[in-house]
């Protein structure tokens, strides 16, 4: 559904005549963008993941029958090495224009899409488990320094205000800065991040069932590295949940 027309959207109408500006999905020129940077054509092309998906990692499968006789049934990667969380969802492929947007958003600071983000992450939100936090993926503080902001915290906030569970800052903490996985191979991004996590107050999540946000599901890796350090501190069933997946 589209955005009602506000007056933010009447002036960016206004700005893209008299300073034309292309879409960042299809470049054509803008005109009513319903979302900062989109024209309504591209950002409509936004659709979840389609089932079936692995009920651990979230990975879909080829056949749109492979849970038909066997719902519990756990995919190659997930038999071979699991991971520490209990169930991870991610909600749309990473695909166009949602990774042109991510990219904007991530590491261009165009921090006027986080509210859309947000959004889309909570419409397509499946039937969640009871939780008592969310806690967002974080960033190494010199990363944080370089970029300014983390990405995934402001999805999570998001979150956080659209459900009602609360937000747990300040104790999962990256403590050693490592490489972006998108640089590496698979194989360098399964070690990459080891013991690149700590818990600076272990107090605050003893028991509690944490949801652990992330923009981006690569091979799962930041978001089992994470898991494990929550869970080695006493917490709870930890589970996942990214705006988007590598498909």
């Amino acid at each position: 559904m589209a955005p009602p027309l506000t007056a933010t959207r009447l002036l960016r109408s206004l700005l893209h005549v008299i300073f034309p500006t292309a879409c960042a999905g299809c470049q054509n020129p803008l005109w009513d963008d319903p979302v900062p940077f989109f024209c309504r054509q591209c950002w409509e092309r936004l659709k979840p993941i389609p089932g079936p998906v692995c009920p651990r990692c979230g990975r879909p499968f080829a056949s749109p029958t492979a849970l038909l006789h066997s719902p519990a049934h756990q995919c190659g990667a997930c038999r071979v090495r699991p991971l520490a969380l209990t169930q991870v969802w991610s909600l749309f492929p990473y695909q166009p224009p949602l990774k042109e947007a991510i990219t904007l958003f991530k590491y261009r600071g165009k921090l006027s899409l986080t509210q859309p983000l947000a959004q889309a992450m909570v419409e397509a939100l499946p039937v969640l488990p009871t939780l008592d936090a969310i806690i967002p993926v974080p960033l190494h503080p010199q990363r944080l320094r370089e970029r300014e902001y983390n990405q995934s915290l402001l999805l999570a906030d998001g979150l956080s205000h659209s459900t009602g569970i609360s937000l747990l800052l300040g104790c999962l903490l990256r403590i050693r800065p490592t490489v972006p996985q998108t640089s590496l191979s698979r194989k360098e991004r399964l070690t990459n991040l080891r013991r690149a996590f700590s818990v600076a107050k272990p107090a605050r999540i003893q028991g509690k069932r944490i949801l652990l946000v992330d923009d981006v599901f690569t091979t799962g890796t930041t978001l089992h590295e994470c898991a494990k350090t929550l869970r080695r501190a006493g917490s709870g069933p930890v589970y996942g949940l990214t705006l988007a997946r590598m498909v």
